[in-house]
Formats: structure tokens, sequence, C-alpha cells
């Protein structure tokens, strides 16, 4: 479903003498011309050039209207007018931020502040945060987005800017909304509310009336959600502005599509598209692709829905939000999983995942709860001044008007209530501080049992140390990147940390279905372990079979690489089995570990071992041998450092295995 990340931009771009709106008229003037060269020597000459490219901005004319700011940010610049270049900056920033270029609006709108600071035009640096702000929401920073809002409405309320204010309290409103806080985002979108309608702004208005139609969305008031939706969009008709009318129509889209019906949803993001087109708004293009191609997959189309959603998923990419392109991997990985394309769904479930650990809501609702925390410590400290008023109030009219008996008795009344009121905010207080150490405990109980097995946690939480333990029999996997420092060098350390994670998120799929105890990884090493904590008479056939599993995703992540022209890796893998000691070590960063000679035995089994193929040892291959599914080629004896002479084994599935497989 679309999100509309378009609510909380709003006239805050106000940004310059004229008090040009984001959204203004989109019929052209008929007197608008392009100045000659002769006219932009002049300081006439560069407003004329700031006037034209107003004008193609408030038309939706990004492109045009950057090369003419650009302009006239140069002639400013040279004639010293800082108020001007900073103004330049900023609008050259909105026309980046409707294309889709977040990175460009963001280093712009830092100049624009850099620009204002020096001549201490506190309003302009003022709206240069919350702009900033907003594109940091539109990108899924949420964190950061909070933190800009917040100093933008220090400086606005500073300098007495209620206009402003009221659109930096919208703003911290749609932040209350992605963390589901429902009835705080209410409360501060009626405030601006309140101020919009005031001052009759009409486009304001009508953003907000979209960011209150998208709570009750959320709420499951659909109702509630039409009407405050539909009037949003006859503003945005009445005023012929496509911005707003891609905000509303997008919104209605995802009221219809939230009640499962796809044939309502669809002619809004139909239409939502066509006029993000027309305005190169790359943003609003990938939402609305994203949008249909789930539509289509919901109505069984689902190669249709894999060309909507890779289109708007190649958008995302080019725009760099986050949330965005999760929401494109998801739509890919249910329209390959439906299509039975199971290589392609996982790729884009582990790319959807990737992007969700990003995003850090929880961690943007923990910053929200913290602060309805000093909120609500501020309102029990406003009813104890109350409560301790109140009682030097009654002691000094039972002194001075004994008589006035009925007066006391309301006191008394008013002073009970006041006490009722302190404790239930305590005691909800305390609830709320409750949850919150919960909520933590958990996090820490679901951290440890990523870290260690069950029983040795449990044994740790206990006693507070682990007894090593003896196993006559495990089988241990080594797995090896080979020339991982040359094939790393031609690669970003992003990119680098990226492909490594990739892969050691395959692996750890792996081992968990075949029951597979991950034991650690060093640097491009990966390390598990069969029979342990629990012995299992198939764990050796099991690691084998994890064994060939990611040789087999490595070749294939190798074949896609290589595809479009990344550098890929290539892997050896080794197995042995043996006795082992398994236990942890030290009282800082546990981490559960295996000894023995085993493990320098598997090592060798890696370092002896050739690209692609699973090298097991002797020992290990008399143990399995039996194994219908298994086929070995002997290898003979192969001198391994520090060992000598081992016989080892290729191992292989079956014909009949792979047949059946």
């Amino acid at each position: 479903m679309m999100k509309s990340w378009m609510c909380i931009l709003l006239g805050l771009f106000l940004i310059n003498a004229l008090e040009v709106e984001l959204y203004a008229q989109t019929t052209p003037t008929k007197r608008t011309t392009i100045p000659t060269k002769e006219t932009t020597r002049t300081k006439s000459g560069a407003d004329s050039l700031f006037k034209v490219g107003s004008h193609y901005q408030d038309t939706q004319a990004y492109r045009q209207s950057l090369v003419l700011f650009e302009e006239s940010r140069k002639l400013y610049q040279s004639i010293g007018d800082g108020k001007k270049t900073g103004d330049c900056y900023n609008y050259m920033a909105i026309s980046c931020f409707y294309l889709g270029d977040f990175s460009k609006a963001i280093s712009m709108f830092e100049k624009a502040s850099e620009t204002f600071k020096k001549i201490s035009y506190k309003k302009g640096v003022a709206q240069t945060l919350n702009n900033i702000g907003n594109v940091c929401n539109s990108q899924g920073n949420y964190i950061k987005a909070l933190d800009q809002y917040r100093q933008a409405a220090t400086l606005f309320e500073e300098i007495g800017d209620a206009g402003n204010l009221a659109i930096a309290t919208h703003n911290v409103g749609s932040i209350y909304t992605r963390a589901k806080d429902y009835s705080s985002a209410m409360r501060y979108f009626d405030k601006a509310y309140t101020v919009y309608k005031a001052s009759n702004n009409q486009e304001a208005v009508a953003q907000v009336l979209t960011a209150i139609g998208n709570v009750y969305v959320k709420q499951g008031e659909y109702n509630k959600a039409f009407i405050s939706l539909n009037k949003a969009l006859q503003v945005a008709n009445k005023k012929q502005d496509k911005q707003l009318q891609v905000m509303a129509l997008s919104s209605l889209g995802d009221l219809f599509y939230e009640q499962s019906n796809f044939t309502g949803a669809l002619p809004y993001y139909t239409r939502c598209l066509a006029y993000s087109d027309q305005i190169g708004s790359l943003q609003n293009q990938a939402e609305a692709r994203i949008a249909i191609g789930n539509i289509l997959r919901q109505s069984g189309k689902n190669n249709d829905a894999v060309k909507r959603c890779q289109s708007g998923l190649t958008l995302a990419e080019r725009v760099g939000s986050v949330s965005l392109k999760k929401r494109g991997c998801d739509c890919l990985y249910q329209s390959y999983k439906a299509i039975g394309n199971t290589r392609q769904s996982l790729h884009y479930y582990e790319q959807a995942n990737a992007f969700e650990d990003s995003l850090n809501l929880a961690e943007t609702s923990n910053k929200v709860m913290g602060m309805e925390f000093q909120k609500q410590q501020l309102v029990d400290s406003i009813a104890y001044v109350k409560k301790e008023h109140s009682i030097q109030l009654k002691h000094k009219e039972e002194v001075q008007r004994r008589e006035k008996q009925r007066n006391l008795i309301i006191l008394s009344l008013g002073f009970i209530l006041l006490i009722a009121i302190g404790l239930w905010s305590q005691l909800n207080f305390v609830r709320k501080s409750r949850a919150a150490i919960k909520h933590e405990k958990d996090r820490s109980e679901a951290l440890l049992l990523n870290i260690l097995p069950q029983e040795i946690a449990d044994e740790l939480k206990e006693k507070g140390s682990v007894n090593a333990r003896d196993y006559n029999l495990v089988s241990i996997l080594f797995t090896d990147f080979k020339s991982f420092t040359q094939t790393a060098e031609k690669m970003t350390p992003q990119s680098l940390v990226e492909e490594i994670n990739i892969c050691f998120r395959a692996f750890d799929l792996i081992t968990e279905k075949y029951q597979v105890e991950k034991i650690k990884t060093i640097g491009d090493a990966y390390m598990a372990a069969g029979g342990i904590p629990h012995a299992d008479e198939s764990s050796l056939k099991n690691t084998v079979l994890a064994g060939l599993e990611m040789q087999a995703f490595m070749t294939q992540r190798a074949d896609e690489n290589r595809s479009i022209g990344r550098p890929a890796f290539e892997m050896r893998l080794g197995i042995h089995a043996g006795p082992i000691v398994a236990g942890i070590v030290g009282v800082k960063k546990f981490q559960y570990d295996v000894w023995g000679d085993t493990v320098n035995t598997a090592s060798r089994m890696e370092s002896s071992s050739q690209v692609g193929k699973v090298n097991i040892s002797e020992t290990l291959y008399q143990l399995i041998k039996d194994e219908p599914c298994f086929s070995f080629e002997y290898r003979g004896s192969v001198n391994a450092k520090g060992k000598g002479d081992i016989a080892m084994y290729f191992v292989e599935k079956s014909a009949v295995a792979q047949l059946v497989a």
C-alpha cells in the first residue's frame, strides 16, 4: 500500500521576501518572459531570473526552475546579497526534492542554512531545518527528521512566527503517525488545522486534511477518512495543483486498498501515476507503480505485478528512500513467490529484511515515548505545585474566615480532586515505565538467545558462568572466500559489507534449516557445528547437506554478480568429524566456541578444498559413506599443513537425490 509521505511537505518553503508558496497557482501568466543576457548583469536581472524560476517551480517545471535559480544565485552572490543567495539555494533544494534527488536537496538546504546564519536570519535557518526534516522523513530517517523539526519549532517560537510554528507542529504530528501514536498525531494536526484555517492557507489546509485522513485509515474509521481526503482532493482540484492532487489521490487509493477494495483503489493510483509523470516526481512515480503492482498481485496477475514493482523499485533506488525500497522488495517477493520462482523470491525477501532493519522504527517509537514521559513528569510537577498552593490557601481561609463553611467544603473537594488526578497520573507513569522496562528486558533476552544456544543461555543466567562440555562426535564445518583481499579491493567498503552480509544471511538460513549450530564468523570465514548442543543421529548428514547448499548458493550468487559486472566471491568448504570441547570463556562479550584437534583438522579440510567443492575427511567419509543421498570422489592423501598426509574426499549429492529434489 502506498504511504502518503508528502503529507508533511507544507508551505514552510516560504523563504523569500515575496512569500512565494510551494503550491502556487499552476496557470501561467502571459506576462512571464525569459530575460535577455544584458538584463542578467544587474540586480534587476537577477530578480527577473528568480521570478521566472519561481513561476516554473509553481507549475511543477522543476528542471527548468533549477537552471534559472542557479543563474540568479550566481548574480546575487556576486553583488553580496546574502538573503537572496540563501533563497536561491532553498528553492533549488525544493526542486531537487520533488525530482527525487534527496541527497542534492539536503546539500542545497545546508548551504542555504549556512548562508542565513552568516547574516543572522533566524527565520531562514528555521525553515531550512524544517525542510531538511522533510527530506529525512521521506527517506525513512525518522529520528533525524524529528530532531530537525524540534529545532525548527524552537526557533519559530523564539521569533514569534505562529504560521511556520504551525507547520512544524504539523510535521511533528507526522512523526507521531509513524510511531503509531495516533491520538498524539491528531492533537498536533488539529492545532495546525486551526492556524491554517484562520489564515485561509488553502494549500496547507489540503495537506493537513490528507494527514488527518491517513490517520483515520490507520484507525479503521474509513467513512471519516473518505470525507477528509475527499475535501483535500476538492481543494487540490480547485487550485489545479498536481502535487496536492498526487497526495490526495495516493491517500484515497490507500483507503480503498486498506479495505481490500482493489477495484476502487486502482483508478486513484492510476491518476496519481499520471500526474506524477507530468511533474517528473520520481518518488511519487515509484510509489504509484509499486501500489499498482500490489493490486495486480492481489488480482492474480503476478507477471504484470513483477514488471510494475520492478520499475517502481528501480525508481526507489534512484531516489534513495529506504522505506520505499522495502515496499518494492516486499511486492517482488510476494509476486515471485506466487509465480513459483523460489530463487528470486528469496533474494527479494532478504533485501526487504535488510531495509526493514535500517528503518529503526522501534527506536523512533521509543524516542517519542520518552518525550511523552517527560511531558507526564511536567504535568505531575504542575499538579504538585497546585496541591501545595491549595493547602496554603485552605489554611489561611480556615483561620480568617471560619464562618464561611461552604467555601471551605468546596475547596476541600477541589483539593481531593487534585490529589486523585495526581495519583492517576503517577500510576499511569509507572505503568508506562514498567512497559518500557519489560520491552527492554525482552530485547535483551532475544539478543542473548541470538548469541548462545538456549540451554547455554539458561545456565549462564542461572549461575553466571557455563561449564565446558565434552562431545564425542561433532561435525565441524568451515568456509572461506578464495582471493578475498584481491576481490575486495575492487569493491567499495559499503558494497563489500553488503555482499558479505547477503552471503552470511543465506548461510544462517541454511544452518537453521538443517539444525546446524552457527559458531562464529571471522572476517570472511564462517564456522558451524552439527550435533551440539544436542547429539542427533542425522547431524553428520545434515552438516554435509548444509555445506552442499551453501556452495550451491555461492555459485548462483557469483553468476548473478558477474552477469551485471560486479566482482564475485568463490568459496572453499571443508568438514571433519570427531570429539570437541564446547563452552564460553571470559566475562565480557560472551562467545560460544569449540576447541580440539577436530576443529584444527576441519580447518585443514577447508584450506585443502577447491572452489565450489565440499571436501571431507576420511573419518567423516567412513561415517556417512552408506548414505544413499551422497556420492563421493576419492582424492587420495593430501598434505595438510601441520597434519601431514590425510585421506580426503569430495562429496556431492547423488544423481538419485538430485532427481528427487
